[in-house]
């Protein structure tokens, strides 16, 4: 499979500075969108670390065992899922400790959700509310679920998707890389076909766009408008948060 991705940030409409972090890495097959939380300084950094720490853990896995790359083998077989895995894990670790050693600092984390596409291979490592979307044959799915206060109400039955999105709860998650030093990161792995599209976005998104829009937008502008038509259509909505987003086109 030949892959080319596009990604763009923006700080939005209503705040006074960015604390979102993205890593587009066509050369490993890694993409990765990291959203911030913990004040001014702590929700960069974490975000900041988290893309700069999985990027380096990939590549150190590379540089160890090439053949995990170039011959990644069946969907089942492959080790790449446990590699992303164990590079998640590490940037938790690292964020914690940095943490640890600045009370400005102190309480930071920051979401991940992270594609690393080998072949016809994709996984995902997800923790938080950004999500990762397959667009495939003119229909979206959400590979990632949500770990929100929001999501687990919709799940319980206790509100409905129209109450989800009004929600004043919606900004809370329950699990994020970097506040304590582990981290349980959820694990997906889909094989790809030709003319799919990957989204990787944070919630400044995925909150004002609904799945159709980004369909539509991914499926029909060229990649390198792509992105940037997202981010536009999101502040159109308002652009109450960072919006960060990745495209991805399998060939």
């Amino acid at each position: 499979m030949l892959i080319s991705a596009r990604g763009q940030t923006d700080v939005g409409r209503k705040r006074d500075h960015n604390e979102d972090s993205f890593l587009l890495n066509e050369d490993l097959g890694l993409f990765v969108v990291a959203d911030g939380m913990g004040g001014h300084a702590g929700g960069g950094t974490a975000s900041n670390l988290a893309v700069k720490t999985i990027e380096a853990r990939i590549l150190v896995a590379r540089g160890a065992d090439a053949e995990l790359f170039m011959h990644p083998g069946t969907l089942e077989e492959s080790p790449l899922r446990e590699v992303l895995r164990g590079a998640v894990e590490s940037a938790c670790e690292a964020i914690y400790q940095a943490a640890q050693g600045d009370p400005a600092l102190a309480g930071m984390g920051t979401t991940v959700t992270a594609a690393l596409v080998s072949g016809a291979n994709a996984f995902v490592a997800h923790v938080g509310d950004s999500r990762c979307y397959l667009a495939r044959k003119g229909a979206i799915y959400q590979i990632s679920e949500d770990h929100s206060l929001v999501n687990e109400q919709l799940k319980a039955g206790a509100i409905t998707l129209d109450e989800a999105r009004t929600s004043r709860f919606k900004n809370i998650i329950t699990r994020s890389v970097g506040f304590e030093a582990d981290v349980a990161v959820d694990m997906m792995g889909f094989e790809l076909e030709p003319a799919d599209r990957l989204v990787v976005c944070c919630d400044g998104l995925s909150n004002q766009v609904d799945d159709q829009e980004i369909l539509e937008i991914v499926t029909a502008a060229p990649l390198e408008e792509s992105p940037g038509r997202l981010i536009e259509l999101a502040n159109e909505r308002g652009g109450d948060d960072n919006i960060t987003v990745i495209v991805v086109h399998v060939d």
